[in-house]
């Protein structure tokens, strides 16, 4: 591969590309499409899925389209008046509210970080060093998750390297890259430490018992406690929190990865955070990301009223 190549590659993050690619076959070998495409050929492609396929996804395959055409030096087929309007009739013959993960309320962060550390203390009563380390990473990861908004590829890329936990102070993380970094330039997010549900404490006794030194910080772990050496792929995390919180009694099949991130935002706009202060926090650039991840009630207002002001 030419430094060319191997740059133009770079600037497109690995899920967009499979994305993409997944996208453009199932336009060639599923539906049978040629390519280059024409506006009336993806026209047609839509409507063949309208009402199988959501909105969302036709999205993403117009712009996987638009993105072949394009990068081939072929005009946009997809930005031909009868492809958007298209669509919009599909959106208005198929309206569909956007699915979103069950938040993890507080209470069963509580819950379910009580079991795990009731896990880890039975482990070391028996000496066993599997279930040991599994109790550890899920308390951390689920903890970190949490109380710093991180998505499921987030956590995934964490390396030992570029973070710094002090005890009873706080924690800081860099991510080369994330969804939000369009431009690749880095960012440091900080969490202090907590008297309850720490995460730089749950940090710290995950390294401690794993000896894991340098690399990524969450990793499978086999049935005899060998550690893997890649970090945990971001699909694995739902299993692991939904297996986490079912073993505490919470029922986990609304649970995604997206409710620690939903989790701690709904908490904090109903501790009174104004929306300025989490989107800077967790890292959200534009207000409508924000409010997609809050649960709100119009009922809070009514309850604060209600209460005594002294």
């Amino acid at each position: 591969m030419s430094d060319l190549d191997r740059y133009l590659n770079a600037a497109t993050r690995d899920n967009t590309r499979r994305s993409y690619r997944a996208a453009i076959e199932h336009f060639e070998v599923s539906w049978g499409g040629f390519l280059p495409a024409t506006g009336d050929s993806v026209a047609r492609y839509l409507v063949a899925h309208a009402g199988v396929l959501a909105v969302n996804t036709l999205k993403l395959r117009l712009s996987a389209l638009a993105q072949w055409h394009t990068s081939q030096g072929f005009p946009d087929p997809t930005k031909a008046p009868v492809v958007r309007k298209v669509l919009k009739g599909i959106r208005a013959v198929h309206p569909a509210q956007e699915k979103q993960a069950e938040p993890l309320q507080l209470k069963h962060l509580e819950q379910v970080v009580a079991s795990l550390e009731v896990e880890a203390k039975e482990a070391t009563r028996t000496h066993d060093q599997p279930r040991l380390l599994r109790a550890k990473r899920d308390s951390a990861l689920i903890l970190l998750g949490f109380w710093r908004g991180f998505r499921s590829d987030e956590l995934c890329r964490l390396d030992i390297e570029h973070v710094r936990a002090t005890p009873g102070a706080g924690i800081s993380i860099y991510l080369p890259r994330s969804k939000t970094d369009r431009d690749n330039l880095g960012k440091t997010y900080h969490t202090p430490a907590l008297l309850r549900l720490c995460p730089v404490q749950a940090y710290s006794e995950w390294l401690c018992a794993s000896a894991l030194v340098r690399g990524p910080v969450f990793r499978g772990i086999d049935r005899w406690g060998n550690l893997g050496e890649e970090g945990l792929h971001p699909n694995s995390v739902i299993p692991l929190l939904r297996q986490a919180l079912a073993r505490a009694g919470i029922p986990a099949e609304q649970y995604t990865s997206h409710s620690l991130r939903r989790g701690f935002a709904t908490w904090a706009h109903r501790s009174g955070w104004d929306l300025k202060s989490l989107m800077s926090y967790v890292g959200w650039s534009d207000m409508k990301s924000a409010m997609r991840y809050v649960e709100t009630t119009p009922f809070l207002g009514m309850t604060l009223a209600t209460q005594p002001l002294l």
